[in-house]
């Protein structure tokens, strides 16, 4: 999901004109630490909450933050995002909850593999169970708000769309509705497709010489040739980079920045690295390309004089099990906790497409690559690389995959997703959807339907929003308390 600036924290109920608690208080609830024993405790698991719209009797919106320091988004209890708008159009309350193992939401005091063990698909949905069952929210008449008395509609963008795909089909009576925005609810192993729809929109001219150099860097590894490939290293400055493999996925890195593009004005790399291989000498190239000598100098110029490698302070050698990357347990370190939901939940290697296809991104990049890792994170659970599209068939098989067929809930996709291929718009989903399942499809990237600004820029993202908003009132005015 995108972060959303928040330009003051203070706000006052728009109804009363009351000043309410400011926006960045923090709250804490007691989580269960494991939800299959319950005599090992419960931890705090951190939460944020916005009431400036809700009326007694509204609903409860809920947004999980998934796999980094809820903090970050506290623009999401706001109107600049699809939670805050729906608040304000249905009179709701959002609370933004912190995902157990990210932040400071910690069940034990590191990240071992004995402290890891619970964090799950399962205990995550859970975690969403007991807390809307027990929590005593600050807002009036926050402790008669439980899902037997209001309403709950549950939120989330990418993986947290997909864990709230997964909890309404592991939990259909417990929410009311629910939003699933890029919601990956198909876990794959190899998942190459993650480059698809960066291949179908970038310029064609772009793409066109990506796939030549590309190609040609797959030609000299193959070729064995150490002098070559040497050369050919040398030639992006990443002549240090070791393994075959490492300097595959380097190359790689710079298409992931698509993933951050948004039409409202985030996002500019990728096309500065377009613009890098195709302008030259004030003109760009046709959609052909300048072809493979020019492309191939400009990109390594690009990544030897630009700021894109500088300013993320790439370590692209993967092969050191003792580098701290691996070997560090504490907390708050996300991509520790994530890299263990996808050894055993996901997959989601974002590698090169298979023979016969065209390919944006080396067959040097392979799962295996990230498999192996996994014996480095976490030696004592992973004694030999896992084969995850085992662990990935699983995950689709428990809670639905493409399959889903959970009813009030809405998916929210845009074509140019570099997640799209995992979402329920892929090209290979069997899932058309229904008026209980709307799949509503727009033409934005990753998650921009969350963003209201999004919606302003682009009258498909706008009309996404507006149909969801539909969807969800009706789903709530046929709503009725069990208590």
């Amino acid at each position: 999901m995108h972060k959303v600036k928040v330009d003051s924290y203070e706000v006052q109920h728009k109804a009363t004109g009351e000043p309410l608690p400011p926006l960045d208080t923090v709250y804490y609830f007691d989580q269960l630490i494991d939800h299959d024993d319950p005599s090992l405790g419960t931890f705090q698991q951190r939460y944020w909450v916005s009431w400036d719209y809700y009326q007694p009797g509204g609903p409860i919106l809920l947004m999980n933050a998934g796999e980094e320091d809820a903090s970050a988004y506290i623009g999401y209890l706001t109107v600049s995002t699809i939670t805050g708008y729906l608040a304000e159009m249905l009179n709701g309350s959002v609370v933004l909850l912190e995902h157990r193992f990210f932040g400071q939401s910690n069940p034990y005091p590191d990240l071992t593999t004995e402290s890891l063990r619970v964090l799950t698909l399962q205990q995550a949905i859970d975690d969403h169970e007991y807390f809307i069952e027990n929590v005593q929210l600050p807002i009036p008449g926050g402790d008669q708000v439980g899902p037997d008395k209001a309403p709950w509609v549950l939120f989330g963008g990418s993986y947290p769309g997909a864990l709230a795909s997964y909890t309404l089909y592991n939990k259909p009576d417990l929410f009311a509705a629910g939003y699933a925005s890029s919601a990956v609810v198909q876990a794959i192993s190899d998942f190459w497709g993650y480059y698809e729809p960066t291949r179908e929109y970038m310029p064609m001219n772009c793409s066109s010489d990506v796939e030549a150099v590309i190609a040609h860097v797959d030609e000299v590894l193959d070729s064995g040739n150490a002098t070559a490939i040497q050369a050919l290293k040398d030639n992006f400055g990443l002549g240090s980079v070791t393994a075959n493999d490492d300097f595959a996925w380097a190359l790689a890195t710079v298409l992931q920045t698509w993933q951050d593009l948004l039409e409202s004005g985030s996002g500019t790399i990728f096309y500065e690295f377009c613009d890098a291989l195709e302008v030259k000498d004030g003109q760009s190239a046709g959609p052909g390309g300048w072809g493979l000598d020019h492309a191939l100098a400009a990109w390594g110029d690009y990544y030897q004089n630009s700021d894109f490698l500088v300013d993320r302070d790439w370590c692209f050698d993967s092969y050191n099990p003792d580098d701290y990357t691996y070997i560090g347990t504490y907390t708050d370190n996300w991509y520790r906790s994530w890299y263990w939901l996808l050894c055993n939940e996901f997959g989601f290697w974002q590698d090169g497409a298979p023979q016969g296809t065209p390919t944006l991104v080396s067959r040097f990049a392979q799962p295996e690559r990230w498999e192996r890792q996994c014996t480095y994170f976490f030696p004592e659970v992973f004694s030999s690389p896992p084969d995850t599209s085992l662990a990935a068939a699983r995950t689709n098989q428990q809670y639905g995959g493409w399959n889903v067929s959970t009813a009030r809930l809405v998916f929210a996709n845009g074509v140019r997703d570099p997640w799209r291929e995992a979402t329920v718009a892929a090209n290979a989903s069997p899932n058309a959807g229904s008026d209980l399942q709307p799949h509503l499809i727009g033409e934005g990237f990753h998650c921009s339907d969350m963003l209201t600004a999004e919606g302003n820029v682009n009258p498909s993202v706008k009309a996404v929003q507006q149909q969801a908003l539909q969807y969800i009132a009706q789903w709530l005015e046929d709503w009725k308390p069990s208590a």
